[in-house]
């Protein structure tokens, strides 16, 4: 775990970081835990898509099935709403309500980039009007931007839609996002689906000690990158002295969690399937601890973002199920044990999300 000790604490390595951030993402073995506790304990799960949380969670949960991370959304255990870094992702109910008010200033910053949509916009007129519209029914974000163009005809009706999704805390309803079911985007507020008020926003602090558990070892870059906030290190400061620090190879001071898992860097990583999007991948200032230098940028092309897959816990390539099959394209060779490995591995992600179904699994082109 440790290469060396300087005056600033000891040096973790790459390979360290890497097996310390795939014990908390519950990547280096598959937890016997709820699909449930794991969407608190990894914060949320990335969600701007309705299949990525499922994925997610096949790949982190032993005994996972998609009926139950679907039957959270349906009993509203768990919800879809724009949090961190201005993305939809899917939380327990008691986090939508007490993490979405925490990242707040970074939505009302967002509101800035609209500003010349929004000449001679009442921006609390909007937020209340917005709230009387999705509470009196579940709107979609077409017939959002038609009432409050309505009101409001000299405004750009797409920056008018983007207020109010910063303003409020909308909700994708279900059916939206419910695995096997299909259905366009209607939002209300987090409160009204609920039927619960508004929950005072969770403390920073309070947040940086979940987010190292679960992202942990990492830096106030990596906390700040995760969450879209910013001026986060007084929080790091005021619990500096119940947590342990490191430096990574280039320096740079890194927080955790006394007790956390901090696994030996030779530790086996299994091979893993993640969707697109996953929150390992997204989540650091510095991405070296999964991302090769010589990988970065290579699950993306334009506007497609591609499925990633780990091996040895490092990004290795990318997949995609094809019509009836999944393919694998490596970023390199792969040894034979290797290329078993994620054959296996690739099997089982699919006897898991898609039981019903046959599919052939062939290393070939996903990239155009």
């Amino acid at each position: 775990m440790t290469k060396t000790t300087t005056a600033q604490g000891p040096v973790l390595g790459t390979r360290a970081l890497n097996r310390a951030t795939l014990d908390r993402q519950l990547l280096l073995r598959r937890a016997p835990m709820s699909a449930q506790t794991a969407v608190e304990h990894l914060v949320g799960l990335q969600a701007q898509e309705v299949k990525p949380p499922y994925y997610a969670l096949a790949a982190r949960l032993d005994g996972f099935t998609t009926e139950e991370l679907a039957g959270l959304l349906e009993r509203r255990e768990a919800l879809r709403i724009v949090t961190m870094r201005s993305t939809i992702h899917m939380h327990t109910a008691d986090d939508s309500l007490s993490l979405r008010p925490l990242v707040q200033p970074a939505r009302d910053r967002e509101i800035n980039y609209f500003r010349k949509g929004l000449v001679g916009v009442d921006l609390d007129r909007l937020a209340a009007l917005a709230r009387d519209l999705v509470e009196e029914a579940p709107r979609t974000m077409k017939q959002l931007r038609e009432a409050l163009s309505a009101e409001w005809p000299d405004a750009d009706p797409q920056s008018l839609a983007v207020a109010a999704r910063c303003k409020l805390p909308l909700v994708q309803i279900t059916p939206r996002g419910v695995w096997g079911r299909s259905a366009q985007v209607c939002l209300t507020t987090a409160e009204h689906w609920l039927d619960r008020p508004a929950e005072p926003a969770a403390s920073a602090d309070a947040t940086v000690l979940r987010y190292l558990a679960a992202f942990g070892p990492a830096s106030v870059k990596d906390f700040q990158t995760w969450c879209g906030l910013t001026r986060m290190r007084p929080a790091f400061e005021r619990l500096r002295p119940q947590l342990v620090t490191f430096r990574d190879e280039n320096g740079v001071e890194l927080f955790d969690l006394p007790d956390a898992p901090r696994p030996d860097p030779t530790t086996p990583a299994p091979p893993r399937f993640l969707p697109e999007f996953d929150n390992l991948l997204l989540s650091h200032a510095d991405r070296t601890r999964v991302i090769p230098p010589a990988n970065k940028g290579r699950t993306w092309q334009v506007n497609t973002v591609y499925c990633p897959f780990l091996v040895d816990g490092f990004l290795a390539g990318v997949w995609r199920i094809i019509d009836d099959a999944l393919v694998i394209e490596p970023f390199g060779d792969l040894t034979k044990a290797r290329r078993a490995e994620v054959l296996e591995e690739g099997a089982y992600m699919l006897n898991v999300m898609h039981p019903e179904s046959s599919y052939d699994i062939r290393f070939g082109k996903v990239l155009p």
